[in-house]
């Protein structure tokens, strides 16, 4: 159990942006490499004649692997330092990526991925989100809309990068270049990585943090909620992170301005959660999470039937803006609904909830593919999967609503 140390427990809450700086970046590459799978299918499939289906379940396997390990990463992030943590999850990152640069195998494939996903994302993302947004005590949702912006800056950047080296020098060759960037970005930001006075007090051995506000239900039913709408809401907004770059490649068009509409629908992305970090801070969290949702469910079906290069190049900012939010308010309402001594776990099974539907996703929209040769019914079971996600949420927020009447009736 980790004590609380107040000399050099940082109390100033500026440094606070500090920690969304570094969340920003690390989770950025995480999420990078979660969004290049789709970049690096077809050069695979071309060099060892694997289905779209098994190519596909690369993303699945790192997606599952990080969301399962997640559960026990967030338990550690309750118990140890958490600088530890992140500096085991870029070293993991960094070797995976090398290790993927030298596969020569199905099973190494799913190996390497698993890895990067089970210690690489799953010790460096869940325990970084848990933790940076309890450095702000009111209205977080900016500071967290902002931090949450990485991971969609890095899924934008990272797989436009991969497409670029991969043109130039391979795959192997594109996997092995990342690997060693990932090492010199992320091991000097290690040593900025610091936990807050609020953080630092809950994991004392009172495990009691003063003026903390309790939420209307308890932690448990929350993350129970949250983490069964969360699983609709991923496999919906998988199928276009893994397969609309071979669905637009599919088309004719140039592999480099098919990876550029994955890199608009993820840097219009960074700006949805900001966007929906500012709407959440003003009229709630969960309800701005229904309303992404919504978005996200209707907009993903319009994919197959766009045909012109400008107009997915418009669809993808769209959905872009909308699915963004969905990610950054589950993280914000977690943060919000949870006491800080809870908030690794929290995370962690929530996290395990999401990568397990989007692992699921990716595979399902491949799979579907497969299956019928067109692409029409991956996305359009993604929306109605998405619709699932709404109605979950409608049903929790009816569920809070009854609980604070009972409160009010109480008080």
């Amino acid at each position: 159990m980790m004590s609380v140390n107040k000399s050099s427990a940082p109390q100033d809450e500026r440094y606070g942006w500090v920690m969304v700086g570094v969340t920003f970046v690390l989770s950025g590459l995480a999420f990078g490499s979660l969004g290049s799978v789709g970049i690096f299918l077809k050069p695979l499939i071309a060099d060892f004649g694997w289905t779209r289906g098994e190519a596909s379940a690369g993303y699945t396997t790192m997606a599952v692997a990080s969301g399962i390990c997640g559960i026990f990463w967030g338990i550690a992030a309750d118990r140890f330092p958490l600088r530890y943590l992140v500096l085991t999850g870029v070293l993991a990152m960094s070797g995976s990526l090398l290790l993927l640069g030298n596969l020569t195998t199905l099973w190494q494939y799913y190996l390497f991925y698993f890895l990067f996903g089970a210690v690489g994302h799953g010790a460096l993302v869940g325990p970084l989100y848990a933790t940076t947004g309890h450095w702000f005590r009111r209205n977080p949702g900016i500071a967290l809309g902002i931090m949450t912006a990485g991971s969609g800056v890095g899924q934008g950047i990272v797989p436009f990068v991969a497409r670029m080296l991969i043109t130039e020098g391979g795959w192997q060759s594109a996997y092995t270049i990342l690997g060693i960037s990932y090492l010199i970005i992320g091991l000097p930001i290690v040593f900025l990585v610091r936990e807050s006075s609020a953080r630092l007090q809950a994991m004392s051995n009172s495990g009691k943090v003063a003026d903390e506000d309790a939420f209307v239900l308890p932690p448990k039913e929350v993350v129970a909620w949250l983490s069964f709408a969360v699983i609709f809401c991923c496999i919906c907004m998988a199928v276009p992170i893994v397969q609309l770059v071979p669905l637009v490649s599919d088309r004719g068009v140039d592999p480099k301005l098919a990876a550029g509409v994955i890199m608009v629908l993820m840097l219009s992305g960074a700006v949805g959660r900001v966007f929906a970090g500012r709407l959440a801070d003003k009229i709630g969290a969960l309800q701005s999470y229904i309303i992404m949702g919504f978005g996200q469910a209707v907009l993903v079906v319009w994919f197959p039937f766009v045909t012109s290069v400008a107009g997915t190049y418009i669809l993808a900012a769209a959905f872009g803006l909308i699915y963004s939010g969905v990610m950054a308010n589950i993280i914000i309402c977690l943060r919000i609904m949870v006491p800080a001594r809870f908030a690794g776990r929290a995370m962690g099974v929530g996290g395990a909830f999401a990568l397990g539907g989007m692992g699921f996703g990716g595979f399902f929209g491949g799979y579907l593919f497969d299956v019928t040769g067109s692409y029409v019914w991956s996305f359009t079971m993604a929306g109605a999967i998405g619709l699932i996600n709404v109605v979950v949420t409608l049903a929790f927020l009816a569920r809070v609503r009854r609980q604070e009447r009972v409160v009010a009736a109480a008080a």
